[in-house]
Parts: structure tokens; sequence; C-alpha cells
């Protein structure tokens, strides 16, 4: 009998340090589960997922003989550039750590006759860059897909706002997030 109640006695001893492991256990795999989430989120893991998956894309390797250069479309002869002035802003955090955007760009006008019209609308093309990037976040900027649609939203505020002048694209000098 005596037997029987030190047995029970070990069994609940047992119990109380594989239910401390227990939670160590579980502790520990919720803070790895954290961790990774926060580097997901972060972008920390993007390029291990892009070398896992395979750099996000398919490659395609291109040839570039002498009749590919001849058929390449250049740069039109009557193409004129309007450098900008360089813009900071705060980006939209959401009341978070205070971001910033600091953008130098040109416009590629399509007529170079158009350009002191261009010239004149400056300040109007700021103004629309500068009401556009306030409110961006700054994920909203993160690689190249986020470039694409800057360059694309850029491009038709600009286009609106130097009519009837054609704005060909906008060209990046610098672009720095921080």
């Amino acid at each position: 009998m005596g037997d029987d109640v030190d047995e029970i006695e070990m069994d609940e001893g047992g119990g109380g340090r594989s239910k401390k492991m227990l939670i160590v256990v579980v502790l520990l795999v919720l803070l790895l589960l954290g961790g990774a989430a926060a580097a997901y989120f972060t972008g920390l893991l993007q390029p291990v997922i892009d070398m896992l998956t395979g750099g996000g894309g398919e490659q395609t390797e291109e040839v570039i003989t002498e009749d590919s250069i001849e058929e390449a479309p250049g740069v039109p002869e009557n193409v004129g550039f309007v450098d900008l002035p360089e813009i900071l802003v705060n980006l939209n955090t959401g009341g978070g750590k205070q971001s910033y955007l600091k953008i130098r760009v040109s416009l590629e006008v399509a007529d170079q006759g158009m350009l002191p019209q261009v010239e004149q609308m400056m300040p109007r093309i700021v103004d629309n860059f500068q009401v556009y990037l306030r409110e961006l976040r700054p994920e909203d900027l993160s690689g190249s897909e986020g470039m694409f649609r800057l360059r694309e939203e850029l491009l038709i505020r600009v286009s609106a706002a130097a009519k009837p002048a054609k704005i060909n694209d906008v060209l990046f000098k610098e672009m720095l997030v921080q």
C-alpha cells in the first residue's frame, strides 16, 4: 500500500516537469512562428522565397544581334527632357515611425517645341506629384513592381497637368526611401 502512494507522488512530480516542458516547447514554437511572420512581413524573407521558388519569374536569355539593334526603337529625334526639382515628402505611415521619400525625376516630352509650355506648368506638376506622393506608404514603393506603379501614376498625373503637351515617360534620376 505504501508503494502505491510513492508511485502516485512520483507520477505527479514527473507530470509537473512534463507540463513545464510542454509550456516551454509551445512558447518556443510561438516565438519562432512570430519571428518568421515578422521576417516575412518586413520583406526579410523575400530573397529566400525567391531563391526557393526560382527567382520569382522565368528568366529568358535574349541574344542581341546587329539586326535586332537596327530594329530596336530608338529615342525619337524631336524629344526633349525637363528636370523637375528634387521632391522630399513624408510618407503615410499611419502614425508609426516617420518615413521620407526623396525623388528626382525627368520628364520626356514628345516635342521639344512644347518644353516652354511644360516648364510653365511646373508648379502644377510638382503640386500633383506632392499630393500623390504624400499618400503613399513605404510598402507601396518596395520592389520593381512598386517602382513601375509609381512611374505609371506619375505619368498619368503629369500628362493631365501638362496638357496639351504630350509626356512620353517619367524617368527616375534618384529615389530614396528612408
